[in-house]
């Protein structure tokens, strides 16, 4: 297949949960503040990226489950079309509720504590990593998969991404009945 580029897309799930994830969702919305600045400038948005598989990473304690999907494509514009397939589906997944404890005397402001936090993160690039293009069903496997997602940017191979989390801000609350309602391919680690 000389003279042919590979295209691979893929994106991976990571499901969080534990008393003390909370502080991923500041990380995760600072880097959704700088890459709507960023302006599409790949550079910018990978040293983001870079930013939430390393506090991941971090968090490994806080690992659930997870799961990987994709697929190679020869052609640029087939990739980018599955690209934006996947784009629709990650942002359709926001479905999370606000549960606001009413302010009283006793409470004078509350918001709930974040149960679990889904981050989907998806990349398009050139050539073949195999430790994102196997299954990452396991703690070593995901670790793996997250560090060659950095490798990525910094061997200026990325073509496309897109980081997608849920719940989407500070006092949503994503339950475990919209886990299994809207991330079904979801597998415990």
């Amino acid at each position: 297949m000389m003279g042919y580029t590979r295209y691979v897309v893929c994106r991976l799930f990571v499901h969080l949960t534990g008393p003390d994830i909370a502080p991923i969702l500041g990380v995760l919305n600072d880097v959704a503040r700088k890459a709507i600045n960023a302006d599409g400038n790949l550079d910018i948005l990978g040293e983001e990226l870079v930013e939430v598989c390393q506090t991941l990473l971090q968090y490994d304690e806080n690992w659930l489950s997870a799961a990987n999907e994709g697929d190679v494509f020869w052609d640029e514009g087939d990739a980018g079309d599955y690209v934006n397939e996947i784009f629709t589906d990650s942002a359709e997944r926001y479905l999370s509720s606000s549960s606001y404890i009413e302010a009283d005397d006793k409470y004078p402001l509350s918001l709930p504590v974040t149960r679990n936090v889904v981050v989907m993160i998806t990349v398009a690039y050139k050539g073949e990593v195999e430790d994102l293009e196997t299954s990452i069903a396991d703690t070593t496997a995901l670790k793996k998969g997250l560090k060659a997602i950095i490798n990525l940017h910094y061997n200026h191979l990325l073509q496309a991404i897109q980081i997608h989390f849920s719940p989407a801000q500070f006092g949503d609350d994503l339950t475990n009945d919209q886990l299994i309602q809207y991330y079904p391919e979801l597998i415990p680690l």
